[in-house]
């Protein structure tokens, strides 16, 4: 090989690394700007046994909120819904909001420029977040003296799930409640009646209840209960049975991560 010729191939080798680092960084960039939506479901349990009136309760419930909406509202088209439950949960929702804040593209802008719409992004952002988040702390309060706090109807949120996981979207769930299903009749738990006695047996109640379950196709949906027991509660009051009968029973039907709080 001349001198000419091996100059040319170095040249060209270069100059492939070139492209190929371009064509990486434009990947990179078209990956940030096309994040998927997050959808947020938030259960919020309007019955007799959860009283938000409590102030352990009041502030572990705003915190919490005020948390959700801080991790999961991030960029345009992200979604929140919250929903009661009660006796007729699937048909309780209480409020649908979706993210309107949207960063302008600065592919194209200067560094200074880029700075200057970030902040102005962000500071747009925090203007709706705080906006959702008093309108989701007005339903936390919301108070529910009618027939329908007689009953917990939890299962209820499967097909909400469901139906939200048809979007596409990310679905993170979170259940405030204490998580004590109580509706009646022969195929259904009635946990203030009869809760699982132990792991063991609310392991084989929630195997038991997935295959009729099942028909509901949540995906994988990031699922967290956040439980309004005070850390010195008792057994009785905080059954762990409970909570291991729905971490088995979500699992089943595929949910990604089941968190207790």
């Amino acid at each position: 090989m001349t001198n000419d010729q091996d100059l040319m191939s170095r040249i060209f080798i270069c100059l492939l690394c070139i492209i190929t680092l371009a064509c990486s960084s434009n990947s990179d960039k078209a990956k940030t700007s096309t994040d998927e939506p997050t959808y947020t479901l938030i259960f919020l349990d309007k019955t007799r046994s959860v009283n938000v009136d409590k102030a352990f309760i009041a502030r572990k419930y705003q915190q919490a909120l005020t948390d959700i909406i801080d991790q999961n509202i991030k960029q345009k088209g992200d979604k929140l819904e919250v929903y009661f439950i009660h006796e007729n949960t699937s048909k309780a929702r209480a409020l649908n909001v979706t993210a309107r804040t949207e960063m302008e593209d600065v592919s194209a802008a200067s560094p200074t420029d880029r700075e200057a719409a970030e902040t102005e992004f962000s500071l747009a952002l925090n203007r709706e977040k705080a906006q959702i988040r008093q309108r989701v702390l007005q339903q936390l309060v919301a108070q529910n003296t009618g027939a329908s706090n007689q009953e917990t109807d939890i299962w209820a949120s499967l097909p909400v799930i469901a139906k939200a996981n048809e979007t596409g979207a990310i679905v993170k769930v979170y259940y405030l409640s204490d998580m004590i299903e109580s509706v009646k009749g022969t195929t259904r738990r009635d946990f203030q009646v009869k809760p699982p006695k132990d792991n063991a047996q609310a392991d084989e109640w929630a195997k038991a209840d997935v295959e009729q379950l099942k028909r509901y196709t949540i995906g994988s949906p990031d699922i967290t209960m956040i439980l309004p027991f005070e850390p010195n509660a008792s057994v009785k009051e905080n059954n762990p049975a409970v909570t291991q009968y729905w971490q088995k029973l979500f699992s089943d039907l595929g949910a990604g991560n089941v968190t207790e709080e």
